[in-house]
């Protein structure tokens, strides 16, 4: 009701006027987008414009048919999923509730890429409903694209939209966020903005090519239309498609189209490797469920469309649209062109389903979940059955405060643990592979007008891993144009990088962190710039969405429900907790040991405003158990020369477990605030876990203040600026700084 209400005003001013005014506009109604609305209302922001180019909301939920979610990572050396947060564990949750009403579970799709599924048109309701309780803050606007945007002194102030039929219409705005499909606010406004392949010259990333050749300017991650197939129970074979030849699916005459398999083991388990599994949206088989829902959604590399060695009959319709179109990078094309390439994309997609209705049928036999069986699904409501949407991996990259770079997110082992660089700014955590499907085509004879495979090129492939990684918050912020905030995938990261951050649930934080930075940019009445250069601001933000249940620091086992969750997030990004350099675990029931408190105590004392100076160390270690060259002795010995501790023995045992009664005697000592819960009543016997002890001593921080420089230089080419050695912990919490 009240989102009528609020367009009950608008509309009349839409249809008689052609200017409207908000505090934030963001366009695109992704889930990236959506996220930044959501979270901005949530702040306080009172005026909300979200301006979508077609009815349905979700993004890769949704509109890009990705129903089945893909959110893995490594761990004890097997595929497991990331630990959802914030903003996506919202939506999972609905996901769940969802399923669960309709087919009695709550992950009904036994999908070898991932536990979790929903069906496109259930998704796009879903973000409706999640948008629904602030309508009176947020206007939803649809079927309007982009056409120009208003720039005054270096200021985005504006956008211009037109829609079919209809007045043009311009919305003004305090603020700007792009989380369109390619970035076309940040192209119109004349940001700089990067799109295609960068040259090492530039990031010296290891994998960056050092030069260009003919398609180089074109070649990104690869778009794909993917169908939804749902069983129909008898033959549904689609007409033979018009440029259908089998020489494009040549490369699959080995792999299963489909095997039996119940979803046991987990996720990318290769017993249920197939191109039937793969994707699998719902498994009615083996989860005794109504005829005619088992559902799947082609998502395969095969039906991958490479956006550079473009065939000849596109290149001629391009070329025809307009001269020198054909060699345009999909980000610069008008969308006309995007509709030419689109058109053949689709193509694509029904060739793929053609061939697994028809060769590979024939090739392995008759069975129930045949994709001979299995028709085109109508949940679209689209002429050709199709999504509205092709699914994006990569599109325009901001020219950001700082590009996040290969380099930064990987470390020199194989297995992925923490990152190169952890930003200090960082506002989500993640980890996926560095995921590029095959960029290039091979043509039947080299013949462009010929059938064609996709191939990949140079070292893009998906062989190679990210780390648990942060995204950091100057990659929101335009380099040079004020008003404007990059948004969904239209972020400061190298090609590289893109490839590991697009997912679901990334692009969730992305919008969740947008939201964030737009509120306070708003509320101040500062410019995003201003946020990214004040560590205190930063801070702000990155409390915010901690208590709003995003995490930043990719632990794998801290949850937001937990009441230590924001103390081991910022803790750790303050470097005053140490996370083991050799797993991705918090282990908040582990007993803290003594060596761990000392350190994490004096870190914690040089981190507030009025650090202690660091004490000289003799030569000699001061405890027999503590080596004089180990890592731990300059906090043990500091710790003891801080406080008034008393004569001391020969050893320090720095190994022992330590329990309430030992931290409340070294915070009194340290004249730090103390609290009488440690020692009520029989407690002070109680070991000290990890996730009491980090609660405990972000209490003290609060209580004491964090240093904060005033504002900093932003260095685009330094990623975490108070840590000149890179050891993920900052200079000043380290003797000798």
């Amino acid at each position: 009701m009240l989102r009528t209400a609020l367009l009950s005003l608008l509309l009349p001013t839409l249809l008689t006027a052609e200017v409207m005014e908000t505090d934030l506009l963001i366009v695109g109604g992704d889930e990236s987008g959506c996220a930044a609305a959501v979270q901005a209302a949530r702040l306080g922001v009172r005026r909300i414009v979200l301006v979508n180019d077609i009815d349905w909301l979700g993004g890769q939920f949704s509109t890009q048919g990705i129903g089945p979610i893909d959110e893995w990572t490594i761990m004890n050396g097997k595929r497991a999923e990331f630990p959802p947060s914030g903003a996506f564990a919202e939506i999972l949750a609905r996901i769940h509730q969802h399923n669960v009403a309709t087919y009695g579970i709550a992950t009904p799709g036994n999908g070898w890429c991932g536990r979790n599924t929903i069906e496109p048109k259930a998704a796009a309701q879903i973000f409706e409903e999640w948008l629904a309780p602030n309508a009176d803050q947020i206007a939803i606007l649809k079927g309007w694209e982009p056409t120009k945007v208003l720039v005054e002194n270096g200021r985005v102030t504006g956008v211009e939209f037109a829609q079919p039929g209809k007045d043009r219409l311009t919305v003004k705005a305090k603020l700007t966020a792009d989380s369109t499909d390619w970035g076309d606010i940040i192209r119109l406004s004349g940001a700089a903005y990067m799109a295609g392949p960068d040259l090492k010259s530039r990031f010296n990333e290891p994998s960056a090519p050092e030069s260009l050749d003919d398609g180089g300017d074109q070649e990104m991650n690869p778009i794909s239309w993917c169908p939804l197939l749902r069983e129909a129970g008898k033959d549904s074979t689609i007409p033979k498609p018009a440029r259908y030849d089998s020489f494009a699916f040549g490369d699959l005459k080995k792999t299963p189209p489909w095997v039996d398999w119940d979803g046991s083991g987990g996720i990318y388990n290769m017993a249920g490797w197939c191109i039937y599994t793969h994707r699998r949206m719902i498994d009615r088989y083996h989860h005794g469920l109504a005829q005619g829902t088992e559902a799947v959604v082609l998502n395969w590399p095969s039906q991958d469309y490479p956006l550079s060695t473009l065939p000849q009959h596109v290149v001629d319709a391009l070329e025809q649209n307009e001269p020198g179109a054909s060699k345009k990078n999909i980000v610069a094309m008008t969308p006309a062109q995007r509709r030419i390439v689109f058109a053949d994309t689709k193509q694509r997609a029904l060739e793929f389903v053609y061939w697994l209705q028809t060769e590979a049928h024939d090739r392995v036999g008759d069975f129930p979940q045949s994709f001979r069986y299995m028709k085109l699904a109508d949940d679209y409501g689209t002429a050709d059955q199709l999504p509205p949407k092709p699914y994006i991996r990569e599109g325009l990259r901001l020219d950001a405060l700082y590009i996040l770079r290969e380099q930064d997110v990987r470390t020199e082992v194989e297995k992925p643990l923490w990152a190169k660089s952890m930003p200090f700014d960082g506002v989500l955590g993640y980890q996926f592979n560095m995921d590029f499907h095959p960029t290039r085509r091979k043509f039947q004879d080299d013949d462009k007008t010929k059938a064609w495979q996709p191939k990949f090129f140079g070292s893009r492939n998906w062989n190679s891993h990210s780390d648990r990684a942060m995204f950091p918050l100057r990659g929101l912020v335009p380099v040079k144009m004020d008003g404007l905030l990059g948004c969904s995938k239209n972020i400061g990261v190298t090609s590289m990088v893109q490839s590991s951050l697009r997912l679901h649930g990334q692009m969730m934080h992305v919008g969740t962190a947008v939201g964030t930075v737009a509120t306070m940019a708003l509320r101040d009445n500062v410019r995003p710039r201003e946020i990214a250069s004040s560590p205190q601001r930063i801070r702000e933000v990155q409390r915010t969405l901690l208590r709003h249940g995003t995490l930043i620091w990719p632990w794998h086992d801290v949850k937001p429900d937990e009441p230590h969750f924001e103390a081991a997030n910022l803790l750790t990004i303050a470097g005053i907790w140490r996370a083991d350099a050799d797993n991705v675990f918090f282990k908040p029931d582990q007993v803290v040991t003594r060596r761990e408190l000392a350190s994490a105590l004096v870190r914690l004392i040089r981190a507030t405003p009025e650090a202690n100076e660091w004490p000289p160390l003799p030569q000699a270690a001061r405890f027999t158990d503590v080596p004089a060259n180990g890592e731990d002795r300059v906090f043990i010995e500091t710790m003891i020369a801080w406080g008034d501790f008393g004569p001391q023995p020969d050893t320090f045992q720095p190994d022992a477990p330590v329990n309430w009664a030992t931290l409340y005697r070294w915070l009194v000592v340290l004249k730090l605030p103390s609290f009488k819960t440690l020692t009520h009543g029989k407690v002070g016997s109680y070991p000290l876990t990890r996730a009491e002890c980090v609660d405990y001593l972000y209490r003290v921080l609060l209580q004491r203040g964090e240093h904060f420089p005033a504002r900093y230089e932003i260095d685009p080419t330094d990623a975490m600026p108070f840590d000149d050695n890179n050891d993920k912990m900052p200079d000043r919490l380290q003797l000798g700084q």
